[in-house]
C-alpha cells in the first residue's frame, strides 16, 4: 500500500515494522512455549529482546502520542471524532502492555529468563501482539485512508515536520 500523504506513508511504514516485530515475537513464543526458556545469549533471542525494548516503547509512546495529540484533533476539527476516540481507547489498553513488555525485554536481556519471568513475558507478549495486530489493521484500513483523503498539503507539511523532528 502506498499513500500520497507523507504522514500516512511514514505511519504505514511504522505499522509494517510493528507487524514484523509482533510476528517475530509470536515465533519466539511458539518456539519455546511453556516448556522451554529462551537463552538471552542466543543471537536471535538477544536481537529480539533489543528490538522489543526499543520498538514497542517507540510505538506506544511516540507513535500513539502523535496520533492522539496531532492527528485525532485534526480529524475532530474536520468532523470525524469517532475514529480518534476508538483508537485512543485502544491505545490506553495497549500502552501499559507495551511499556511492561519493553521493561521485561530489557530485564531478560540483562539477566535472562527464569520460569516465572518467561511466563509473564509470554502472557504480556501474547496479549500485546493480539491487540497490536488488530489495532494496526484498523489504522491501515480506516485511519490512514481517511487522513490521506482529507488532509491538505499545508497541514500535512506542518504535521510531517513535527513528527520527523521527534524521531
Amino acid at each position: 500500500m502506498s499513500f500520497a500523504n507523507r504522514i500516512c506513508q511514514t505511519l504505514h511504514e511504522e505499522h509494517r515494522a510493528t507487524i514484523a516485530l509482533m510476528e517475530r515475537l509470536e515465533q519466539l513464543m511458539a518456539k519455546f512455549g511453556r516448556g522451554g526458556i529462551p537463552d538471552r545469549q542466543d543471537p536471535t533471542v538477544a536481537r529480539m529482546l533489543g528490538d522489543l525494548s526499543v520498538g514497542v516503547e517507540a510505538e506506544v509512546a511516540r507513535h500513539f502520542d502523535f496520533e492522539e495529540h496531532q492527528l485525532f484533533p485534526f480529524l475532530e476539527a474536520v468532523g470525524d471524532s469517532a475514529i480518534g476516540e476508538h483508537l485512543t481507547s485502544e491505545h490506553a489498553a495497549m500502552r501499559p502492555l507495551g511499556l511492561r513488555m519493553a521493561h521485561l525485554a530489557r530485564e531478560a536481556s540483562a539477566n535472562g529468563f527464569d520460569a516465572a519471568s518467561w511466563e509473564e513475558f509470554r502472557k504480556i507478549g501474547q496479549e500485546l501482539s493480539d491487540r497490536m495486530l488488530a489495532h494496526v489493521q484498523k489504522e491501515e484500513m480506516a485511519l490512514l485512508p481517511l487522513l490521506d483523503e482529507v488532509m491538505d498539503a499545508e497541514v500535512e507539511a506542518r504535521l510531517y515536520q513535527d513528527y520527523v523532528e521527534t524521531m
